[in-house]
């Protein structure tokens, strides 16, 4: 049956155009239920044992996912009429919402209620409304979804039927049409006796107007100690209401107002910073009250102080910041609203002291630009406030933490504070009938609202990962917090992947095009002496490389990358999985794979002994290692042999080992030394990076010892090839297409980066020239201290954190003067070597692949390269371009963090049972405190130098270490010098020597932190000294 409606349209051009749009229904649409005998066995969905059957309306779909997510939430029908408004309202919601549907186990029946015709005269079973006179869209689908329900209750007269939805005019005219519907709220006290947790699932914001409606009291618990709704008629504003958009967007265009993301120091919660060009650097805003509700990554409107009240950054909380808060934790919201001046300062000071706490030891892997405790010394600085937030980055998946303990408990609803495990996010509040089991488990929280007058943000229970402390719930939970994707691949994706066992296939090996030396044909290059050189445990083999000797003098030298594009082709659902993925993900004892295990272990990985496809680049060089000629083909393989680096260092040692592959890496190795100097010539930095490895139990999986990990001259020369490697695809994918090439910068730092390195150097009486890289090189390698072999590494760990971060670009973007990589001092470079594992490199392989004229193209593009690949790829689609490099960028740091995390919590539970003393060095001196180093465990953290007496003290007053005590020492942080108070001598300087003590403990929220504490160093056995 055919509906149709047409109607009239202006165009741009003032063209007056007639448009008929078509709306066909149909009679063969089923209600997908086994209980409806006329339901074809093929369109089974919903349950026949099924209690009730669900039927959600489009409020419900976008605002309650979590708990239509939970397990109990079965044998829902999502009319087509909510799919398609959740779909256009919001991106997240709709791509959960169709998960749930995909899903076998949860029973979501998507009913085509807007093409649904029942029987030949289209009579009053019909699914499908018209619009009437005067009816709104809203309405208009709001009827259609109580339509469907009215549909399924006469359809269906054995199951019950209810209609979700928190709208209570739509319930009303429910009723009216003898349909049962509920709110969300009334559907989770129907089942609590069964599943109590769903009424925590039910969002803030709903359970608040539910509690409203009833007449419902606040609760008792952790925030109700006031009680009822008089407490609420108590509450005083604590921040200051965001300005109108129209005032932000006017202030934008006259220049007071600056916009841009927030970015909150991780190691002081109470200061973010806000990039702003106009103001030529970083806005500081420093304390909760000027953050007003901002939150990490949440696009913000900021206005500038005056000029007097700038600050400077600091890693301590300002004293209005972090004052203790009466009752602890719990009291903080009370203290916010019954205040004596009700101001904001005095709310927010008390939920940041709720919140407050010294910061315990981390790994030494800080972000490039940043550096532990934050740079006071660094002087005052633009310093503004939050006026506006343009749009909120509160994460759908919600945020890992723990409650914090309970100063009452009672057995319905509490409201309780949620602690987050990452420092930069605020305390939550939450309501939960669970909150006794919940106290020692890690649960996740997602954030509803925060109000002017709450120091705290509303939110609600989402599920529970696990025990605290548990290294699988705790490897779940950094996974959670870096967003990492953990989801199985889809049939869709595995189809893709060619069955195993798999092997080059004879038709390619005796392809005629190679005996015609065509240059589209793969190069059988299985004579060669290639070997691969990875980490010991490597499955995911991406590279191979080979040198021999050529009859002129010269030699050939090669880098042999998985030929994964043979496998992962364009828009297909596997390319399109590894393009979102972007990157594998590597824990201490866990992978995290881009591409499904059959590709990356088997398949493409380069393994030795078996034929594999791969992409070379062959050089020929000179004894100098100076270039004669480069040549691109796809080829097969075979590695004569996979080694370790520590193998292959053992070839490259032992000059008794005359076999053709220890020769060569030999070979290669001395031309590797040459390049590497050739780079140190142009200014190419060699930093260092504090990297540990551990020793795991093989059946606790815990591990068993941590210690510094050992770079052998084998991996330099490994690296040293994927470096030229990679140059060299830059200059072949830029020279055929320059607006399009997939390219990787390194933007030179900024000269305020370098100010920690140049005051600890100076108080070290050294000099760094960091005007170029090749000055900064040079100064580096100078820095050295004879009676301490380890000082010039320390300084290279320290150079590391003044770079900038490294980022993927596309070239069309940027001027060919911000190519420039300035840690490796080249003007072009890309990532080619690694596709197994990194996107970028895919599509770096597709580019080489078009300019070489290797990729099929269409006939009518065949001589217009860079249309033609933008034909076959869609990478003219500048948005999509940049969309793509935008989630590489992300998506590559999300894995260095969830990496970094992953060695943090192996870190932890090595440490967590014992007591260790360990070697170890100044690295910064701060207002109330030391930061040092410990180079065996990779370690940074603060110590205290206070008195015993005082320091006691301060523990029996509730204090932290180093906070408002009478100290003995007087911190120079402009000098890097802590001083004797009596007598003015030196106590500690940067760079000394000194001993630790390193112990676990808990502290707020259940947050696991490593504890340094100085001892004498004559306590540490000598075979515990680090001399280099």
């Amino acid at each position: 049956m055919l509906q149709s409606k047409s109607f009239f349209k202006t165009t741009k051009k003032k063209k007056v155009l007639k448009v008929v749009r078509e709306h066909y229904l149909r009679d063969d649409i089923y209600s997908g239920s086994p209980l409806d005998p006329e339901c074809d066995p093929s369109a089974y969905k919903l349950s026949a044992d099924a209690s009730q059957y669900l039927v959600v309306d489009t409020n419900v779909a976008l605002h309650q996912m979590d708990l239509l997510e939970h397990a109990a939430v079965c044998d829902v029908i999502v009319p087509s009429v909510v799919l398609e408004e959740v779909r256009k309202r919001n991106a997240s919601a709709y791509q959960r919402l169709r998960g749930l549907c995909a899903a076998d186990a949860k029973r979501f029946f998507v009913f085509a209620n807007e093409h649904h015709r029942q029987g030949a005269d289209g009579g009053k079973g019909d699914t499908y409304v018209e619009t009437e006179a005067g009816e709104s869209p809203n309405d208009r689908n709001d009827r259609a979804i109580r339509v469907v329900a009215q549909w399924y209750t006469a359809r269906l007269p054995n199951v019950k039927v209810l209609l979700l939805t928190d709208d209570a005019g739509n319930r009303s005219r429910a009723a009216e049409l003898g349909i049962q519907a509920l709110s969300t709220l009334e559907y989770a006290k129907l089942r609590a006796a069964e599943v109590p947790e769903l009424a925590d699932l039910v969002t803030a914001a709903r359970a608040r107007e539910a509690a409203a409606a009833e007449g419902a009291g606040a609760g008792t618990g952790a925030a109700g100690a006031s009680g009822g709704s008089g407490r609420a008629a108590k509450k005083r504003r604590v921040y200051e209401d965001h300005r109108p958009m129209s005032e932000i967007t006017a202030g934008i265009k006259a220049g007071r107002i600056h916009q841009g993301t927030l970015r909150v120091n991780r190691f002081n919660a109470f200061q973010g910073y806000l990039s702003s060009e106009s103001v030529g650097q970083d806005i500081l805003i420093s304390g909760r009250v000027d953050m007003n509700r901002a939150m990490d990554g949440d696009v913000v409107a900021v206005e500038l102080l005056p000029e007097d009240q700038w600050r400077s950054p600091t890693s301590m909380p300002k004293a209005s910041d972090a004052q203790q808060a009466p009752e602890g934790a719990e009291g903080a919201e009370q203290a916010a609203g019954d205040g004596e001046d009700g101001s904001a300062a005095a709310g927010a000071a008390a939920a940041a002291g709720a919140e407050g706490g010294e910061e315990g030891a981390h790994i030494a892997q800080v972000d490039p630009g940043e550096h532990y405790g934050g740079d006071a010394a660094a002087g005052r600085q633009p310093t503004g406030k939050v006026v506006g937030i343009i749009k909120r980055n509160w994460r759908t998946r919600g945020y890992c933490g723990s409650l914090q303990p309970l100063l009452r408990t009672s057995g319905g609803a509490q409201s309780v504070l949620f602690c987050p495990v990452e420092r930069r996010f605020p305390f939550v509040r939450i309501q939960t009938r669970q909150a006794q089991n919940l106290a020692d488990k890690r649960i996740v929280v997602a954030i509803d609202a925060w109000e002017a007058d709450s120091p705290y943000p509303q939110g609600h229970y989402v599920r529970t990962l696990g025990g605290i402390g548990d290294r699988e719930t705790e490897t779940e939970v950094l996974l959670i917090e870096n967003d990492i994707n953990t989801n199985p691949f889809t049939p869709a994706v595995h189809a893709c992947v060619p069955p195993l066992p798999w092997a080059v296939s004879q038709a390619e090996l005796d392809d005629p095009r190679r005996q015609a030396n065509e240059s589209s044909m793969k190069a059988d290059l299985r004579h060669l002496p290639i070997c691969s050189v990875d980490p010991p445990g490597c499955k995911d083999i991406d590279d191979a490389l080979h040198v021999r000797s050529l009859p002129n003098g010269n030699f050939e030298m090669g880098v042999h990358i998985a030929d994964v594009t043979h496998f992962v082709k364009a828009n297909t659902a596997m390319d399109d999985e590894a393009a979102e993925r972007a990157t594998t993900v590597y824990l201490v004892q866990r992978r995290i794979d881009m591409l499904p295990k059959p590709l990356t272990e088997d398949i493409c990985s380069l393994r030795g002994g078996v034929d594999r496809l791969a992409f070379s680049i062959i050089w020929e060089v000179t004894p100098s290692a100076e270039v004669v000629s480069t040549h691109f083909t796809k080829s097969i393989i075979r590695s004569r042999a996979a080694l370790t680096y520590a193998e292959a260092q053992s070839r490259i040692d032992d000059a008794r080992l005359t076999d053709e592959v220890s020769v060569n890496l030999r070979t290669m190795n001395r031309l590797a030394r040459i390049l590497r100097a050739k780079r140190a010539e142009r200014g190419a930095l060699q930093l260092a990076s504090p990297e540990v490895k551990f020793e795991i139990d093989t059946e606790t999986h815990d591990p068993l010892d941590v210690g510094m990990y050992q770079v052998r001259e084998a991996n330099q020369m490994v690296e040293e090839m994927m470096l030229l490697a990679n140059c060299t695809v830059a200059e072949q994918t830029l020279k055929h297409f320059p607006g399009l090439s997939l390219l990787r910068r390194h933007p030179t730092p900024p000269p305020k980066h370098f100010e920690p390195l140049l005051r600890a150097a100076a108080a070290a009486g050294l000099s760094i020239d960091p005007s170029t890289s090749k000055a900064l090189a040079e100064s580096l390698d100078l820095s050295v201290r004879a009676d301490d072999p380890y000082f010039n590494k320390l300084i290279r760990i320290m150079a590391t954190r003044c770079m900038s971060a490294a980022q993927y670009f596309s070239s069309g973007e940027l001027t060919v003067a911000e190519y420039y990589h300035y840690g490796l001092a080249t003007p072009l470079y890309t990532h080619f070597t690694s596709p197994i594992r990194r996107y970028a490199d895919v599509v770096v392989h597709r580019l080489l692949m078009a300019s070489l004229g290797l990729q099929p193209l269409p006939d009518s593009y065949a001589q217009d390269r860079e249309r033609a690949l933008a034909v076959v790829d869609n990478l003219n689609d500048r948005e999509r371009t940049l969309a793509v490099v935008d989630n590489l960028n992300v998506r590559h740091r999300n894995a260095q963090l969830a990496g970094r995390a992953s060695v943090e919590l192996h870190t932890l539970i090595f440490f967590r049972n014992r007591t260790t003393l360990a070697d170890a060095r100044v690295v910064k001196v701060r207002p109330n405190s030391l930061i040092v180093f410990v180079p065996k465990f990779g370690i940074e953290g603060p110590v205290f130098l206070e008195d015993a007496e005082a320091a006691a003290a301060a523990a029996g007053r509730g204090q932290a270490p180093g906070s408002a005590v009478a100290s003995s020492y007087i911190y120079d942080e402009d000098k890097q010098v802590v001083l004797h108070k009596d007598s003015g001598a030196p106590a500690y300087t940067v760079f000394d020597k000194c001993a630790v003590r390193i112990e676990v403990q808990t502290g707020q929220g259940n947050r696991e932190a490593l504890v340094l504490a100085l001892v004498p160093r004559q306590e540490l056995p000598e075979a515990d000294r680090i001399h280099g």
